[in-house]
C-alpha cells in the first residue's frame, strides 16, 4: 500500500476558530482529502489556539504569533514558522495569502527543494489597488492601505519563488500574471465551493427574522469583512433612497473588522441607523439562517477573488445584487441569477429596489442561481482539483 504524502499548510488564522473564505476553503479541502493526504495545518496563536488538536482527519498546530492586528500577527507568525523549518517535515508545503513567505525564503537557504504552493485568494496587490480609490481615506485607512501595500509586495515574491499557484477565479489570475509578472503556466485555477447541504433554501424565515429583530420587514443581507473593499459606504448610501421607497426595508450586515465604527457613524450621519443591524460574533452554525432570512443579498465589494459569500446566498436561493467588477462577474450572472450594476450608490439602490418590488423576480432568480452554484461550485469539487494539483506538484 502506498504511504500517504504529507501536506503542510500554514495559514495565520486558526482555520477551525474563524469563519472567513481562506478558512473555510482550508477547513472543507482537508476534511475531505484526509483520507489521500496526511495533512497538518500550522497556524497561529489566535482566539486561545494554543494546543496540538485533531478534526475531521487533520491534525492542527499552533505556531506562536499575536492576538492582534493582522499584519503584526502575521509578522510574527511567519518568523516562527522560519525557525520551525527544519521540524515541519512534509512532501508538499502549501501557504495560504503571505502566510509563509518567510519560510519559502528559509526552506530555500536550507536547500529544502520539497515542493511550495502559493495559494492567493484575492490578489493583494490588486486589493490595494482598488481600496485606494474606493472611498476617501481616513488616517486609519491611510495605515491600513499601507500594509496592503506592503503584503501585496512579499506576496509577489512569494508568488514568483513557489513552485506552483492556486488561485481561485480566472480575474485573479490575470492579475497574478500582470501585476506580480509570473507566468501564467505556473497557475492553476481552482474555484471556491459551497457546502450545498449546509446553504440550502428553507421556508422558515420569518421566524429567523424575528430571532435578530426584523419580523415583518424586507431585508437586505451583507456578509464579509468590514474592510474598504467592501465598499459599504455605497450600500449605506443606498439604503438612504431604499428606505425612501421602501419603508419596511432593513439592512443585516454580519461580520466585524477595522471599519466597523465607522460605518455606524456614517449610517448615523446619513440617518439610517435605526435601519441596520449590525451582527459581528455569530456562531457558523447560525449563518445559514442568516441567508435565509435575506430577501435581497448585496456585496457592493469593489474588488473580489472571488466571493464565498455569493456563493453561499445563491446557494440559499437568494437572489444578488453587486457590482459588475473583478471575479464577480464569474460567481454572479447578471439578469439570471441576480442584478450587476456599476460601482455607484444610485446604481445599487434602483437594483435592491427592483428585487424589492417584484417577488416573483426574486424567486426565479433564487431558483437560477441554486441551480448555477449546484452544478459549478461545490467543495467536493473544489477537493478534487486540489488533489490534482498536489499530486501535480509531488511529481515536479
Amino acid at each position: 500500500m502506498n504511504q500517504k504524502l504529507k501536506l503542510a499548510i500554514f495559514n495565520t488564522q486558526p482555520p477551525h476558530l474563524y469563519f472567513g473564505g481562506v478558512e473555510r476553503r482550508i477547513l472543507e479541502t482537508t476534511k475531505r482529502l484526509s483520507n489521500e493526504f496526511d495533512i497538518t495545518i500550522y497556524s497561529g496563536t489566535k482566539k486561545g489556539f494554543n494546543k496540538t488538536i485533531a478534526l475531521n482527519g487533520t491534525t492542527f498546530v499552533p505556531c506562536h504569533s499575536t492576538d492582534m492586528l493582522y499584519p503584526l500577527d502575521n509578522l510574527v507568525f511567519n518568523r516562527t514558522l522560519s525557525k520551525m523549518a527544519n521540524s515541519i517535515t512534509a512532501d508538499i508545503y502549501e501557504a495560504h495569502t503571505v502566510s509563509g513567505y518567510k519560510l519559502l525564503k528559509t526552506l530555500k537557504k536550507k536547500g529544502i527543494n520539497k515542493p511550495f504552493i502559493q495559494t492567493i485568494h484575492g490578489v493583494l496587490a490588486d486589493e490595494y489597488i482598488q481600496s485606494s480609490k474606493s472611498v476617501s481615506p481616513s488616517l486609519r485607512l491611510k495605515f491600513s492601505n499601507l500594509f496592503m501595500r506592503h503584503l501585496g509586495t512579499l506576496e509577489k515574491q512569494a508568488a514568483r519563488d513557489a513552485n506552483l499557484i492556486v488561485t481561485v477565479s480566472r480575474y485573479s489570475a490575470e492579475k497574478i500574471v500582470q501585476l506580480y509578472t509570473v507566468p501564467e503556466k505556473k497557475i492553476r485555477i481552482v474555484p471556491n465551493g459551497v457546502d450545498l447541504q449546509k446553504f440550502k433554501p428553507k421556508k422558515d424565515c420569518e421566524s429567523i427574522k424575528d430571532k435578530i429583530g426584523v419580523k415583518g420587514s424586507n431585508v437586505v443581507l451583507f456578509v464579509g469583512n468590514l474592510i474598504p473593499r467592501k465598499g459599504l459606504h455605497f450600500l449605506i448610501e443606498a439604503a438612504k433612497r431604499v428606505i425612501k421607497e421602501n419603508k419596511e426595508t432593513k439592512f443585516v450586515i454580519v461580520g466585524d473588522g477595522p471599519l466597523k465604527n465607522n460605518l455606524v457613524s456614517y449610517s448615523k450621519q446619513q440617518g439610517v441607523l435605526d435601519k441596520f443591524v449590525f451582527l459581528d460574533n455569530i456562531s457558523d452554525d447560525l449563518l445559514p439562517d442568516l441567508y435565509v432570512c435575506a430577501d435581497v443579498f448585496a456585496s457592493p465589494s469593489v474588488q473580489e477573488g472571488q466571493g464565498i459569500s455569493l456563493l453561499e446566498a445563491q446557494a440559499t436561493a437568494k437572489p444578488v445584487v453587486a457590482f459588475n467588477v473583478t471575479a464577480i462577474k464569474e460567481v454572479v450572472k447578471n439578469k439570471e441569477t441576480g442584478l450587476l450594476v456599476e460601482p455607484d450608490s444610485y446604481e445599487l439602490s434602483n437594483a435592491i429596489l427592483s428585487l424589492l418590488s417584484n417577488k416573483s423576480l426574486r424567486e426565479k432568480m433564487g431558483h437560477s442561481g441554486r441551480e448555477f452554484i449546484s452544478k459549478n461550485f461545490s467543495w467536493d469539487i473544489c477537493a478534487q482539483k486540489m488533489s490534482q494539483v498536489y499530486s501535480e506538484a509531488s511529481a515536479t
